[in-house]
C-alpha cells in the first residue's frame, strides 16, 4: 500500500490541490490584507505564502486520506 505521503505528492492530487490553494489562497490574501494592499503600504509576505500554503496543505492531506482509507471505514 502506498504511504499518504506518496499519494500526496502524485500529479492528480498536486494539481488539484493547487487550484483550490490559488482560489482560497487569494480569497484570505483579500480578507487579511486587502486594506494594505488598496492603500498601497506594505503587505505581509510570510503571511501572503501561508494564505496559500494552508490551502494546499488541507487540499492534498483531505484527498490523500481519502485515497488510502479503505471503502466503507470510518477512521
Amino acid at each position: 500500500m502506498r504511504t499518504l505521503l506518496q499519494v500526496a505528492c502524485s500529479g492528480r492530487i498536486v494539481k488539484n490541490a493547487l487550484r483550490i490553494a490559488l482560489v482560497v489562497g487569494s480569497i484570505l490574501n483579500l480578507i487579511n490584507q486587502g486594506s494594505a494592499i488598496v492603500a498601497g503600504s506594505g503587505i505581509s509576505w510570510i503571511h501572503v505564502a501561508l494564505n496559500y500554503f494552508v490551502p494546499y496543505c488541507v487540499a492534498s492531506y483531505s484527498a490523500a486520506k481519502n485515497e488510502v482509507t479503505p471503502r466503507g471505514s470510518q477512521q
